[in-house]
């Protein structure tokens, strides 16, 4: 008989052979339209038995790597900067245990504290951003530490031209000018991205990847808290994530599934896909 201890489908290694750690930061408190993203990480990892580990697009099987699940983190849902700070001290731990961080949202301001501790560790880090939203606010209603304001925060800690963004279908007016002067953006779609992660390659460059998963099209994701029509597909999202695991990938993270938002089930569903896709990806590299 053994302890009821539910893990995202094929990451039950043990701690002290797992490569890559999985943890979760359910937390939506900045969330700025529909809330609900706090219960994503819990709902990938029910629903992922729905799945294979065996993946037919890249041949891998999760079977093979060695990753943990670390679970949920608790956190303080009425201080930004506390959720935060225990993010960044769990990421500091995997880092500090020669794990690779791969954090589960929540919504994207969880972001922010695993890159303040990648970017610790890494000097150089770039940030590879597949998004709907620029997230480039100074502040949002007077709060610099918002889901809308995380890729400024980041910018903070990394300066220009080291953030790259790809999909962003909306934001302020001056957030795309900010984009134009600050940071490296693609929008739309994932134009540009294969001759970006070749050069970071070919650098040997520290990459942070962050997923908001609302750059799919809501007629396939629907389930966030903040849709905008005009994203991309599945496939397409694929194909960007595998092109991204060509880089030097430090740290990830997929957030901003609302799984009530949903009934269906189809976007956490889409969810889980792409976490599998993800790790196996960057799996077997590690």
């Amino acid at each position: 008989m053994r302890p009821n201890i539910e893990t995202f489908i094929g990451c039950d290694a043990d701690y002290a052979d797992a490569t890559i750690a999985l943890f979760g930061a359910p937390f939506d408190s900045t969330t700025s339209f529909r809330p609900g993203a706090r219960f994503g990480p819990a709902a990938m990892r029910h629903e992922s038995f729905g799945l294979e580990t065996y993946s037919p697009y890249q041949d891998r099987d999760l079977t093979d790597l060695s990753i943990f699940d670390c679970g949920d983190l608790e956190l303080c849902f009425g201080s930004a900067e506390a959720a935060l700070s225990d993010i960044e001290r769990r990421a500091d731990e995997l880092l500090d245990d020669g794990k690779l961080p791969v954090l589960l949202g929540g919504e994207h301001l969880v972001t922010l504290g695993a890159v303040r501790a990648v970017a610790k560790r890494y000097s150089g880090l770039h940030i590879l951003h597949f998004d709907a939203h620029a997230d480039l606010r100074d502040d949002y209603l007077g709060a610099r530490l918002s889901h809308a304001c995380v890729i400024r925060r980041c910018h903070d800690i990394l300066g220009d031209g080291r953030i790259h963004q790809f999909c962003i279908r909306s934001g302020e007016r001056g957030e795309f000018a900010f984009a134009r002067a600050h940071t490296d953006m693609h929008p739309f779609g994932f134009d540009g991205l294969e001759a970006l992660t070749q050069y970071l390659a070919g650098e040997g460059t520290p990459v942070y990847l962050t997923i908001d998963l609302d750059c799919l099209d809501p007629s396939a994701f629907p389930g966030t808290g903040t849709p905008e029509a005009g994203g991309v597909d599945f496939r397409s999202l694929l194909d960007a994530v595998l092109l991204a695991a060509r880089t030097r990938i430090v740290g990830a993270d997929v957030n901003e599934l609302a799984p009530m938002l949903d009934a269906s089930g189809a976007s956490t569903a889409t969810a889980c896909k792409v976490l599998r896709e993800l790790l196996l990806a960057i799996g077997s590299k590690t």
